[in-house]
């Protein structure tokens, strides 16, 4: 017999079996479909360009040159292209209910597989037959397969967004190129070769800067919508903090600089021929190459400080912070 005052325990307030309580979606990337589609129109983009650039070379030599150096925008699009793939492809497995890690790193080395297997089909298919398309062809799909390794071993969330912010960095170098006859100008380019060097070094470290601040910004924003999406939709995981935001502003940086290490161990023989042609070719390449390394090293800090601090930004007091000290007395 209840007591007075107790209250009668009723069907709402019983266990609810383990088969009718609502399932959680597992976490996803999203927006990883037009994400994949943006990243591979890119890809194909630049692979066109090329195509136009070399097949306009009247002379070999002129190829092997503007092969490589077209190289990199290829390479850098290739592994954002593999990881974009990847990442709709384990969403897909997501939705299916099989997040299994070991599965969806497989699925996503497979995606990167196909992306660069179709890349490298295109280039065989549609460039000249010369010494620099085999080249072209291998390390491209050697990108892709990366970028999609990249995507499946981490957290989808944090994946997608360095992903989205690589590709809006990519993006952004490319239509800076526009304003580099003014920058040069404003940065003092004279007649002296020691004054166009300085104004190249200041060029560089704008755009490099510039595409830092966009990076980091676009990784927060996707986050943070990333974040609002999952909980309207009751998906499972938790929300990334501080580390997550931090790795995926650093992302674009890390991919760039693991697209150069993709050129210069899959490239190497295409880009040691271009220096071969002369010594300008020669230094040219070096500088090149010293050029894009710091290019990803400062998108890569940047990126990470501009991510992190717009997440900190977000951040409210701790409970009881913003107590005055008369009402704690009073406690």
């Amino acid at each position: 017999m209840a007591e007075p005052g107790d209250r009668a325990v009723g069907p709402a307030d019983a266990p609810e079996p383990d088969g009718e309580r609502p399932a959680a979606a597992p976490a996803r990337a999203p927006g990883a479909v037009v994400l994949a589609l943006l990243a591979v129109g890119w890809l194909a983009a630049m692979l066109w360009s090329t195509r136009a650039a070399i097949n306009s070379a009247e002379a070999g030599a002129t190829a092997v040159s503007l092969s490589a150096f077209a190289l990199p925008g290829v390479i850098s699009a290739a592994l954002v292209a593999g990881g974009a793939v990847a990442l709709a492809v384990t969403n897909l497995l997501a939705w299916r209910g099989m997040d299994r890690v070991t599965l969806r790193f497989v699925a996503a080395v497979g995606a990167g597989l196909l992306v660069g297997l179709g890349a490298a089909l295109a280039i065989n298919l549609t460039y000249f037959d010369n010494a620099t398309t085999n080249v072209i062809a291998g390390t491209t799909a050697a990108a892709a397969i990366v970028g999609g390794a990249v995507a499946g071993a981490g957290n989808a969330r944090v994946a997608g967004a360095a992903v989205t912010a690589a590709l809006t960095a990519l993006v952004f170098v490319v239509a800076f190129s526009q304003a580099r006859d003014p920058l040069f100008d404003l940065f003092g380019a004279g007649d002296t070769q020691e004054s166009m060097v300085t104004a190249a070094k200041w060029v560089s470290r704008t755009e490099s800067l510039l595409a830092g601040l966009l990076a980091g910004l676009m990784a927060f924003g996707y986050l943070a919508w990333a974040r609002r999406r999952a909980a309207r939709r009751n998906e499972t995981g938790p929300a990334p903090r501080w580390p997550g935001y931090l790795l995926a502003g650093a992302g674009p940086g890390l991919l760039l600089l693991l697209a150069e290490i993709v050129i210069r161990v899959g490239g190497r023989s295409l880009l040691e021929l271009a220096a071969a042609l002369s010594e300008a070719d020669a230094v040219a390449q070096t500088s090149l190459g010293t050029s894009r390394i710091d290019n990803g090293i400062w998108v890569l800090f940047v990126g990470a400080l501009t991510a992190l601090i717009a997440f900190g930004r977000t951040l409210g007091p701790r409970p009881g912070d913003d107590e005055t000290p008369k009402e704690a007395a009073t406690r």
